[in-house]
């Protein structure tokens, strides 16, 4: 089953970089053009609206899982888009004979590369077959690649097998070429004058999670002093994104409370937002198996079932020290507000 599993990984490395390339040739040919296609809206679904862009990569998985995945092994796809949101092949093969759950967001962070303000990720986790109830607990083996801005020659890939560390590299697109990179969370005990971040993209209730924010933040770090920064944020609409953010020592704790907020939303007459679901945190292993908590509201560890519906709630610390500066703060926070 491990030699399988790396089969499966170093395959699923292949298909990512294919994806990667694919999707800046097609940015580079909407400048060239001065065209605004990708960003047009393909579909909306229940989980989020897919855009023109996505369809260039949902149109490769499906192909490259067919000739090159299901040949070594059954699986069970997961992946938005998909019909029920997930298929099985090879095809007619039963779900219980799967060996594998793999979980896939051929793009995260979609609006801002098609605007080309940030790098999308692609992610993607395997698990070993539970059923039903196989969950991001479970995942065993993740990848996750930069999809860089057209402007950006140098994009990054980060890979790993539970109990085995994390890899990365770093590849040059003019140059065709690929060196190792060491990543390394940040090692400081405190969010002072670093990059912590509650999630906040959408309008509806924006002013509650602030409110959250700035509670915690002035309980772990006191008054603020004239003319001084206390710390920064970065509202980096992908959560791919914000989980390697965390893994290369840029940021030192993110909170996306984003489903806590439906009651707030359903006082105000407001349908629910827009949330993480486990295909953006499907990558989460790369981050734990690199020292970095990542727990749900209440301080356990995120668990939430391989399916593309479910909204999610998780928070990362760069490292224990900052996870025990800030989790108590939060978790008082939300408990006295009656959202835990």
């Amino acid at each position: 089953m491990q030699s399988e599993l790396e089969s499966l990984l170093n395959l699923l490395k292949e298909l990512q970089a294919t994806i990667r390339d694919s999707v800046v040739a097609a940015c580079e040919q909407a400048e060239e053009e001065r065209s605004t296609a990708l960003s047009g809206i393909a579909q909306d679904t229940q989980g989020d609206t897919i855009y023109a862009i996505d369809k260039i990569s949902e149109e490769q998985l499906v192909s490259f899982f067919e000739s090159r995945i299901a040949p070594i092994a059954p699986v069970v796809l997961i992946a938005e888009g998909l019909h029920e949101g997930k298929i099985v092949l090879p095809k007619g093969t039963p779900e219980e004979k799967c060996r594998w759950w793999i979980i896939v967001d051929p793009i995260d962070g979609t609006r801002g590369i098609m605007y080309q303000k940030r790098s999308a990720w692609i992610l993607t986790g395997i698990a070993p077959n539970k059923g039903e109830g196989t969950n991001l607990q479970d995942i065993e083996a993740a990848v996750q690649t930069e999809i860089p801005l057209i402007k950006q020659h140098l994009c990054d890939v980060v890979w790993g097998v539970r109990g085995e560390g994390v890899q990365a590299a770093r590849y040059n697109r003019l140059t065709k070429t690929t060196a190792p990179l060491t990543l390394r969370p940040s090692q400081e005990p405190s969010i002072s004058h670093g990059y912590a971040s509650v999630v906040r993209f959408f309008p509806g209730v924006r002013e509650e999670i602030s409110a959250i924010d700035e509670e915690v933040v002035l309980g772990a770090l006191g008054p603020i002093q004239e003319g001084k920064a206390h710390c920064f944020e970065d509202q980096y609409a992908c959560t791919g994104g914000q989980l390697y953010g965390l893994m290369c020592g840029q940021d030192r704790f993110v909170a996306d409370l984003r489903p806590l907020m439906a009651p707030y939303l359903a006082e105000r007459g407001l349908p629910r937002a827009l949330c993480c679901h486990p295909y953006d945190l499907c990558t989460l292993l790369l981050a734990t198996e690199m020292g970095i908590p990542i727990h749900d509201a209440e301080g356990n560890p995120v668990s939430a079932l391989l399916e593309v519906e479910p909204d999610v709630v998780w928070c990362g610390y760069a490292n224990p020290r900052i996870q025990q500066q800030i989790e108590p703060l939060l978790i008082s926070a939300l408990q006295k507000r009656g959202l835990i």
